[in-house]
This record gives structure tokens, C-alpha cells and sequence, in this order.
């Protein structure tokens, strides 16, 4: 019984966490107004104190900073943290600026082929080995990004920035392993500098989009989306400790399907039927991935005794 309702929890925890970022372009579209860049520092700084709030509110404070003080001890960890700190500034900033020049659906792309791109990452930096199928399902999805570039004349660079840089940050956080609370703060802290160099520039420069005279809705968003941040991924560090991976790769597709509803239906963001095609090549080969990752993980030859 006890079992279950972990369960139950962890799925529960990590579908709330998937769809909260599949419903971010709806709580980013919030923030137009603002430049993308100085959405992003906000982002950075208010995550930040709400990490701070909710360590000291948990009292893993002290645990924290002792987990900080031990990554910036090691030359390599403190490279790798750092790193993992600009690629997931760099996706979100794209995030940010996809939904704000109306490119929901193109960030959408980029979250459905992100776990391609994790088995081609895995194969070039961990050496793993792909099976047929999976080599035929990446293939699906390079066709069907062929089709769209070539009928548009336009290589959708948002959609890969965002699966790149996504890939490349959970990459490195598997080789360096480090909980998701201090993770989150210690890659907040790392860009928080340059972000509040950012936030100065744009005061000094009298084109801050803060004021809570002037505009407080603007300024309430941009302080929630701290909060915005790191909901989803304590939800999600949740949902990860108590189901399985499998369960993990279903519901990671939940988030991108919302993006590309939203996109549509409610942005009205333009969908041809060549970006249908397209789109149908990349979940064809999506459920090939799928259906291989299954067999592998459940085969007799792979299964724990």
C-alpha cells in the first residue's frame, strides 16, 4: 500500500511538473512587454531568492552551502556546474523569446525532439550504442526537419537551440550528480551576477520594464516567474525519485503538447499542412523511439533479478 501511494505521488508530482512547462508560453507571453534578455535576468534573480527562501523555510540551508562550498572545490565540478549554469540560461532565454515572437510551436518542435537528441548526445559523448530502430526514429525526425527548411527556406534554429542546450544541461547533470535543490540554486547563483549587471544597465538606461507605479502587473509576473522556475522542477524532483524511468519518458511529452496546443489554438500561431507532415514524421519516429526504449529496458536479458 505503501508502494502505491508513493506512486501515486511521484506520477501525480511529475505530470503537475510537465504540465506547468508545457503551459509556461501562456505565463511568458505575460511578460512581451519586457525584453526578452531582461525577463531572463529577472527569471535568474527572483529564482534565486526563492531557492534561498524555500532552503532556509526547509532548513537545508546550512546542507546547501555545504554542498556549494564542495562543488566549488573541485576545478572539473566547478567547470561542469558552470557550463550547465550558461546552457540553461541560454534555453531559457530562447524560451522566452520564442514565445514572445511567436514561436510557441517551434519551441514546441524543440521539446519533441529533445529526446532524440539525448540519444545522439549519449552516443557521441557516453558512447552508447543505438539500436535499429532508434536509428531509423532519428531519421524519421531529421526528414521531417528537412521537409519544413526546405519548403520554408527556413531552418527552425530556436527548436534546436532549445533541444541543444536542454540536452547538453541534463548531459552534464548526469555526469555530475547533484540534488535538484542546490543544483537550481548554485546555477541561479553562478548568472545572478550578470543579471543584476543586466537589470542596472536597463535602470541606467531608463528602459527598465520594472514599476510597480507604473506598470505592477508587469512587475508582479516578472517576480513570480521565480517562482514560475522553480515549481515545475521541484515537482518533477519529486515525481523522478518515485517512478520509473519509463513512466519519465511517456509523460516528457506532455509538456510539448501543450506548448504546440497552445501555439495553435490559442496563440493562432500559423500551422500548414506541410508543418503537420513534418510534425507527423518527427511522433512517427518519436513512437519508434519509444517502443525500442521499451523493449530494451524490458527485455530478459536486461531485467534485475
Amino acid at each position: 500500500m505503501h508502494n502505491n501511494k508513493e506512486a501515486a505521488l511521484g506520477a501525480g508530482s511529475a505530470l503537475v511538473a510537465y504540465v506547468l512547462w508545457g503551459l509556461l508560453p501562456l505565463y511568458w507571453k505575460m511578460t512581451e512587454a519586457a525584453a526578452p534578455i531582461e525577463t531572463l535576468a529577472h527569471r535568474v534573480v527572483w529564482a534565486l531568492l526563492f531557492m534561498v527562501i524555500l532552503l532556509l523555510a526547509i532548513g537545508k540551508g546550512t546542507t546547501t552551502l555545504k554542498e556549494i562550498s564542495g562543488v566549488f572545490r573541485k576545478k572539473k565540478t566547478a567547470i561542469a556546474i558552470s557550463a550547465a549554469a550558461i546552457l540553461i540560461s541560454i534555453n531559457w532565454f530562447v524560451f522566452i523569446f520564442a514565445v514572445n515572437t511567436d514561436r510557441v510551436i517551434e519551441a514546441s518542435l524543440g521539446y519533441y525532439i529533445n529526446p532524440l537528441m539525448n540519444v545522439l548526445l549519449a552516443t557521441v559523448f557516453l558512447h552508447e550504442k543505438l539500436a535499429k530502430k532508434e536509428i531509423i526514429a532519428v531519421l524519421f525526425a531529421v526528414v521531417g526537419v528537412l521537409i519544413m527548411t526546405v519548403y520554408y527556406g527556413y531552418f527552425p534554429w530556436a527548436a534546436f537551440v532549445l533541444a541543444l542546450s536542454f540536452c547538453g544541461y541534463g548531459l552534464i547533470k548526469k555526469l555530475v550528480p547533484i540534488g535538484a535543490l542546490s543544483g537550481l540554486t548554485i546555477e541561479t547563483l553562478l548568472v545572478t551576477p550578470f543579471a543584476l549587471g543586466l537589470l542596472a544597465w536597463f535602470s541606467y538606461q531608463g528602459t527598465s520594464s520594472f514599476s510597480m507605479t507604473t506598470d505592477a502587473m508587469l512587475s508582479i509576473v516578472l517576480i513570480g516567474g521565480g517562482l514560475a522556475t522553480a515549481l515545475p522542477l521541484l515537482l518533477f524532483a519529486v515525481g523522478a525519485k518515485r517512478i520509473t524511468f519509463s513512466l519519465i519518458g511517456i509523460l516528457q511529452y506532455v509538456a510539448p503538447t501543450f506548448m504546440l496546443i497552445i501555439g495553435v489554438f490559442i496563440f493562432q500561431e500559423p500551422f500548414s499542412t506541410i508543418q503537420l507532415i513534418s510534425f507527423a514524421m518527427i511522433w512517427v519516429g518519436l513512437l519508434l523511439f519509444s517502443y525500442s526504449r521499451f523493449r530494451i529496458r524490458f527485455s530478459p536479458s536486461v531485467v534485475q533479478h
